[in-house]
């Protein structure tokens, strides 16, 4: 049975905190699991589709164009700041306005677009293991790679967040819950300049 360390990194890369992680953990607790799965079903197509554009050369043309690069790295962590803003000031899912829901399949697919990490990690994993196919290959190689595995990291960190729900019994732990939730946003957009 043949392994390739590429799934181990990407493993690796996706089960550790960043954006997406951050984002499914605060709605499996604030919405709830169920409620929480369209957002986990974009992160796994978006990050298949943006692992797959890897594999093709597009991360390659954006990192040879430093204006297109310094407007995409400004845009992403504006769009992470004003995330982490909206979550520190969210309301628990009992006590949401209208307005207040979980992110849609859309939205989600969306986000992998400005989200740094999945740029950085697919990148790496086209530039450190590559299989020597054809880029129509390697992309679809890095797509079903990065969607499957990262399926499975989003239904984890989303039910991990489903079940905080029982610990946050309060409306000050929930203040705390999000505040440290919006924090380790917060800090994940400058990783967008390193």
């Amino acid at each position: 049975m043949y392994f390739d360390p590429l799934h181990a990194f990407v493993f690796a890369g996706l089960f550790s905190p960043g954006p997406n992680v951050i984002l499914l953990t605060a709605s499996g607790a604030r919405f709830g699991f169920r409620a929480t799965i369209p957002h986990v079903l974009g992160v796994a197509a978006g990050v298949g589709i943006t692992s797959g554009l890897t594999g093709l050369g597009i991360g390659s043309l954006l990192l040879a164009a430093p204006a297109v690069n310094l407007v995409l790295k400004l845009a992403a962590g504006g769009w992470i700041l004003y995330m982490a803003y909206k979550l520190l000031t969210a309301a628990r899912a009992q006590n949401a306005t209208a307005g207040d829901t979980p992110w849609s399949f859309s939205r989600a697919v969306l986000f992998q677009w400005v989200n740094p990490k999945v740029w950085a990690i697919a990148l790496a994993a086209a530039a450190g293991y590559p299989a020597e196919l054809s880029p129509w290959g390697e992309a679809a190689r890095l797509a079903t790679a990065f969607s499957g595995i990262n399926l499975f990291v989003c239904l984890f960190w989303s039910f991990a967040g489903s079940l905080l729900v029982y610990l946050l019994t309060s409306p000050r732990l929930w203040r705390i819950f999000n505040g440290t939730m919006a924090a380790m946003l917060a800090l994940s957009a400058f990783l967008v300049f390193l």
